[in-house]
């Protein structure tokens, strides 16, 4: 079966902008920096635990609530992925409103309200204050849980995760904390199939009793409302929710290590994903706060940082690349320098990124650095302001933090403050360099060899090797050797004789496959054609509506996407014209172009890779001989099908899941019917 004419499914869509050209080799003069006013929020404090913030903002006829809970960090075990199927399920309607009622009221009023495992918001135009809040009291105090919406949460999360496996950005952020706090600690633990299904509505309702709970709730209204009538309003409401603040849990100590690379092999790989890192201990409330937020910033924290000078403008390594630290008053944090890289330049890269890093650390920023790291930072802190969320947060972070009540009005003056020697200070208190892990996510087979002999300051850094779930592992072998006596002609041979055998294939005519997909809850119908006679057609549709079709007749073919018949070049037709028989294998074997290039790793099996022309490659499982995945490089980067669950049909065995790559994504499609020698029509490939 031509499987590989399936890869078309993906579509392009281009959209095309322009931008007014400016000079931005000149840097802005900065503006005399403004007064910041905060107002001081009304506080008071129910019976229940809930501590109200009011703060008054008459400007809009608008009114913003903000709920936070301020619980201990953590973990959920077995069970991991329970806070986010509990954001899921709650906040669709209440014990006495259902689903559907309670939305289209919040749609009535113009309004937004949003509820999930341990915070809650909602935004509306003032006259409609006491409603809105009555609706979000309710949805806290009185939660609707169902079956239904709990397993649709679980499969959505599910299919987000299976989309994330084949994805280097998603592993490389669960092996970054894995590898940083442990799989123990609530940074590090990662939800897995296996734990979403272990979780039930009563573990649901118990979580959300738990942890969604006024003992530790803040909650901040905000706009067009008097102290007074948000405090009755309050009272009215939130007087009759219950729940005490929980337990606090014992967490494991997060430890540094001594230099090294973390290797982590991901075969379909087309670039590095870098992350320098270590972890950090930085509150809020510390004196460091401000010059540790300088100190980033110049290394990693804009445009013009160093990190992103080094690597993007001088090098060409990378469209960008930054640096993080966070804040946290419970646990340790993490300081992290990362960026993604091209393959071939993945070791120099990480140099590089030592370099910048040894620099803030040694040498004394230059006083023009300074300066717009300040003025961009305080930029950055006066915009925010407008946002009514931002007043709500700050408000918040006063209470949570143990911050004085003059934090957020006297930031400018901090920031402000911060001298060069203080940046230099903090950079080596928090960016430990000989402490730090290099973890590498990218294609071992390019890079490995390379970072296996980098060398800093004189030293060759030594180097592990983790799967992507963050586990210990020896190092990845690369050249398998190809048996003796296997060719591309026998690789061909064991495929035949896997599926069924020359004689029943070659007595089929024609094979009709209909298979439907669903990604992000939008359903997919795919229906492919094939004949003797060298004819292929392709329709994707959703909704019984044509997005992509493809045809192919023997000697030419066409595209139809979005209303748009394209011509199929030259080159491909080439290629088509001995691959769109039910089975071309059996046309393969005696075609001198096509090669064997080894065996590669492929989903964990070792695969005979088969050159069949310069932008496709076949993969057979060295095992069981079959077909397991396609791929194919097109001007919209690498497109690659897997083919899994085989099962006979009157006696040839057909793959009955295709699993489409689209980027980080998968489409997987199953297979509804396989029609053998019925259901053609000339008209078919018209």
């Amino acid at each position: 079966m031509n499987y590989k004419l399936i890869l078309s499914i993906a579509v392009l869509f281009i959209a095309i902008s322009t931008t007014a050209q400016i000079d931005r080799s000149k840097m802005p003069k900065p503006d005399k920096t403004p007064e910041i006013k905060l107002g001081t929020p009304y506080t008071f404090t129910l019976k229940n635990g809930l501590t109200v913030m009011v703060v008054e903002d008459h400007k809009l006829p608008r009114v913003t609530i903000t709920l936070n809970t301020d619980n201990f960090p953590f973990t959920e075990g077995d069970k991991a992925g329970l806070g986010n199927i509990t954001a899921g399920v709650v906040g669709n309607g209440t014990t006495s409103i259902p689903k559907d009622n309670f939305n289209e009221e919040i749609d009535f009023l113009g309004a937004s309200l949003n509820v999930n495992a341990e915070r809650a918001f909602a935004q509306s135009l003032s006259k409609y204050t006491e409603r809105i809040m009555e609706l979000l009291a309710d949805a806290i105090i009185n939660p609707l849980y169902s079956e239904e919406e709990l397993d649709a949460e679980k499969k959505k999360l599910i299919e987000s995760l299976k989309m994330g496996e084949s994805s280097v950005p998603a592993v490389a952020d669960r092996v970054n904390d894995v590898l940083l706090y442990g799989k123990n600690h609530p940074k590090g633990e990662f939800i897995t199939e296996e734990t979403v299904n272990n979780i039930n509505l009563e573990d649901v309702k118990k979580h959300f009793s738990t942890f969604m709970v006024p003992g530790s709730a803040y909650m901040v209204i905000s706009g067009d409302i008097s102290a007074k009538k948000a405090k009755k309003l309050a009272k009215k409401y939130f007087s009759n929710w219950k729940g005490t603040t929980p337990a606090k849990t014992t967490l494991p100590e997060v430890k540094n290590v001594t230099l090294q690379v973390n290797f982590v092999d991901m075969p379909n790989a087309v670039q590095s994903e870098l992350a320098v890192m270590n972890a950090a201990d930085i509150k809020m409330a510390d004196t460091d706060h401000h010059a540790a937020k300088v100190a980033n910033y110049i290394l990693g924290g804009a445009f013009g940082s160093y990190l992103n000078l080094n690597l993007r403008e001088k090098h060409g390594f990378t469209y960008g690349a930054r640096s993080s630290l966070g804040r946290d008053k419970n646990t340790s944090t993490a300081f992290k320098a990362t960026t993604k890289v091209r393959n071939a330049v993945t070791d120099s890269a990480v140099v590089e990124m030592l370099k910048e890093i040894k620099r803030i650390k040694t040498t004394m920023v230059s006083d023009n650095d300074l300066k717009i790291a300040k003025a961009k930072y305080l930029g950055n802190f006066i915009m925010a302001l407008e946002n009514p969320r931002t007043l709500a947060n700050y408000a918040i972070d006063i209470k949570t933090e143990n911050l004085p009540e003059d934090f957020y009005q006297n930031f400018i003056n901090k920031i402000n403050a911060v001298t060069k020697e203080d940046v230099k200070r903090v950079a080596n208190k928090y960016f430990k360099l000989d402490n730090a892990r290099i973890v590498v996510v990218g294609k071992g087979k390019d890079v490995l060899e390379r970072l296996e002999n980098i060398t800093f300051d004189g030293k060759k850094i030594p180097i592990k090797y983790f799967d992507k779930y963050g586990n210990p592992v020896e190092r990845p072998v690369y050249e398998i050797p190809v048996p003796d006596g296997v060719t591309v002609k026998t690789v061909f041979e064991n495929y035949i004789k896997a599926i069924g055998g020359k004689e029943k294939l070659e007595k089929v005519k024609s094979v009709v496959v209909k298979a439907q997909g669903e990604m992000q809850g939008m359903k997919f119908d795919l229906l492919t054609k094939t004949t003797a006679n060298n004819q292929f057609m392709m329709n994707l549709s959703m909704g019984g509506n044509s997005m992509s079709k493809k045809v192919f007749n023997g000697e030419k073919g066409y595209i139809m996407a979005q209303g748009r018949k394209i011509d199929i070049p030259a080159e491909e037709i080439e290629e088509l014209k001995i691959a769109s028989y039910p089975f071309p294998e059996i046309h393969y074997i005696n075609n001198d172009s096509i090669t064997l290039n080894g065996i590669e790793k492929t989903d964990g099996k070792n695969a005979y890779e088969v050159q069949i022309s310069k932008n496709t490659k076949l993969y057979y499982d060295v095992d069981s001989g079959l077909l397991i995945k396609q791929v194919m490089n097109s001007p919209m980067g690498e497109q690659a099908l897997g083919l899994a669950d085989y099962k006979e049909v009157e006696g040839i065995k057909f793959p009955h899941t295709y699993i489409q790559a689209m980027g980080p994504q998968k489409l997987e499609f199953k297979i509804t019917d396989i029609a053998i020698n019925k259901d053609i029509n000339k008209d078919d490939f018209k």
